[in-house]
This record gives structure tokens, sequence and C-alpha cells, in this order.
């Protein structure tokens, strides 16, 4: 598992893209780089527009899936994001989902290895 936490800001989602391709080339995955990426970004991107100060990246893999989960640290908002579910799922991810807490919403999706 790997974790960052970003600024909220334009720049985030290109980092956020980044740093998943690179942990996933650590954790051995090498061959879905352009869907880690462009899942990776509409996720930070997602928690970006949500307008809380800070985001936070979170990777996990397990049987060659890898999870990727943005969470804009901005209370108070309705899990929404109908919009961006389907474009997560024409991006390919497997699975996909949205849900807010006390710390904020969180994007997410699944991606096969």
């Amino acid at each position: 598992m790997a974790n960052w936490t970003l600024e909220a800001a334009p720049w985030a989602v290109g980092k956020a893209g980044r740093a998943v391709v690179g942990r996933l080339h650590e954790w051995g995955y090498r061959h879905a780089d352009r869907v880690a990426v462009d899942l990776a970004e509409l996720l930070v991107r997602t928690a970006v527009a949500d307008g809380g100060r800070r985001v936070s990246v979170h990777v996990a893999d397990q049987d060659a899936q890898v999870l990727i989960v943005a969470l804009s640290h901005r209370s108070g908002l309705a899990p929404g994001g109908g919009e961006v579910l389907s474009e997560l799922a024409a991006l390919g991810a497997v699975s996909c989902g949205t849900d807010a807490a006390e710390d904020g919403r969180r994007v997410w999706a699944v991606l096969d290895l």
C-alpha cells in the first residue's frame, strides 16, 4: 500500500498520475501505465474540484488488481459522482465508486493488471 497527500491544486493531478505509475512499477506492474495514469488523474481532478485544501491518494494491489482512491478532505459533500463513475468505467475501471464521510469525499477505481 502507498499513499500521498498533495495540495488541492491543478498541478497535483499530474504528480499523482506519475506517483501511482511509479509505485506500480516498483511492485512489478509495467503494462497498464496509460490506463493507471488516466484513472489516477481523473480521481485526483475530481477530488481537487471538491474545493478542499488537500487531497490524499491511496494505492493498493492484490491478486493482479490495483485500487486507486482519492480523498478530497472536504466534509459535508454528498457522494454524487454519476458522471465521474461513467468516465472511470470508460477509461477501463472494472469497478468504481464514491462515498462521503466526515473526512471528505472518496472516489475510487479498481484496475485489472
